[in-house]
Parts: structure tokens; C-alpha cells; sequence
């Protein structure tokens, strides 16, 4: 069993920061990707920003510039800094992980999601 727990989102005027965090646990052998993908009302989800054990960070072209991931191997969390927000960045945040279990002797692959955190941003 693996989880994924995301906090930190609120409201927020546009222009300001937020940061969101996703602790894992559980029978974690390794994480090889870590994303935070974002579901706006009426939208299908998207994935916002991304980062892989060998360090590279893929972001959508709507965050460039505005938003960073980064991890933490340790504490098997990944943060989400987000800068200037915009109106548009309001949506459910969720926390994705591309996991390695390891239970009884057996590595299983794992895709694991965390429950989501709302971000509102107003205008």
C-alpha cells in the first residue's frame, strides 16, 4: 500500500504564491516520477509539472516560469512552488507518483494518486 498525501492549497489573489507538498508512504522501493497534475471545473485533468529520479522537470507551457517542482528523496516528498497565480490556475492539485513497491520479496510497479488539494485563485 502506498499514499500519497497533498496539502497546502487555499484561496489566494492572483498575483500571489502558494505551496503545495506530497508526502508518500507505505512499501516504497522507489520513485522514478513525481507530477502534479491539476483538474480545473469542466476540464479534463492536465498535468502541470513533473519530475524524474534522473532530475528532469517537464512543465506545461501554461506554468513556465511561474511554477517549480522539486523533491525531496528523504522525506519521499515532492513540493509544488507556485508563483504570480492567475485565475486559470484555480483547480483541484493532485499529486502523482510512478512508484516501486516492495512487499514479500516482489518489486510491483505502482501508479498512485493523492486525494487532491483545491487551489482558488481570485481575480
Amino acid at each position: 500500500q502506498v499514499q500519497l498525501v497533498e496539502s497546502g492549497g487555499d484561496l489566494v489573489q492572483a498575483g500571489g504564491s502558494l505551496s503545495l507538498s506530497c508526502a508518500a508512504s507505505g512499501s516504497i522501493h522507489s520513485i522514478n516520477v513525481s507530477g502534479w497534475y491539476r483538474q480545473a471545473q469542466g476540464k479534463e485533468r492536465e498535468l502541470a509539472a513533473a519530475i524524474s529520479s534522473g532530475g528532469s522537470t517537464p512543465y506545461a507551457d501554461s506554468v513556465k516560469g511561474r511554477f517549480t517542482i522539486s523533491g525531496d528523496n528523504a522525506k519521499k516528498t515532492v513540493y509544488l512552488q507556485m508563483n504570480i497565480l492567475k485565475p486559470e490556475d484555480t483547480a483541484v492539485y493532485y499529486c502523482n507518483a510512478d512508484v516501486r513497491t516492495y512487499e514479500d520479496y516482489v518489486v510491483r510497479a505502482l501508479d498512485a494518486w493523492g486525494q487532491g488539494t483545491l487551489v482558488t485563485v481570485s481575480s
